[in-house]
């Protein structure tokens, strides 16, 4: 983990780039990455396990939105039965997760996005997006949503517009260290 240190009550400027994908995309699913590779639905994730998940992925991305939650705040959230956390392990441990919020039976909304610090620059981003968005289609929404901002991964964005996402909005904002 990087040496990034949170100092409490800090607030950092960012800007917030809002995404949309109205179909479900046509294009064939990229090849499979070298390597034991899954992508396992945690269904019912122990809150603990999220936690671990959000908090080495999006560490040096400031995500900290989670993080003020208590964790039976969290566990309603997480545990809801039409929130889905997809996990990519890579070799047998996990190197990302893809939660996709599909609480509203029209527009679905993929809430977080991110790889393990050790699985930046392998080839896994793009596969795990693709499958992630198919998960997201495979149920009867006619959109689907993401944002990314200015503090993500540099490729967040990129990423995102490679897989079918089209931005639609930007909004400068500040984010709250707790």
């Amino acid at each position: 983990m990087s040496k990034l240190v949170y100092e409490s009550g800090r607030r950092i400027p960012m800007v917030v780039t809002f995404l949309e994908m109205k179909a479900k995309p046509s294009m064939p699913a990229p090849p499979l990455p070298r390597g034991k590779i899954s992508i396992q639905r945690a269904a019912n994730p122990p809150v603990h396990f999220y936690r671990y998940l959000y908090d080495t992925i999006g560490h040096d991305y400031y995500w900290v939105d989670r993080r003020k939650l208590s964790d039976a705040q969290l566990g309603e959230i997480v545990q809801h039965p039409d929130v889905e956390l997809h996990v990519l392990y890579v070799e047998g441990a996990p190197a990302g997760m893809a939660e996709l919020d599909m609480r509203d039976p029209v527009v679905g909304q993929f809430a977080y996005f991110g790889l393990m610090p050790e699985a930046i620059g392998k080839g896994l981003g793009y596969y795990f997006c693709y499958h992630a968005i198919m998960n997201a289609w495979a149920r009867p929404i006619s959109k689907l949503l993401i944002n990314t901002c200015t503090l993500d991964h540099p490729r967040a964005l990129p990423l995102y517009q490679r897989a079918g996402f089209v931005p639609y909005s930007r909004e400068d904002r500040y984010i709250e260290l707790p």
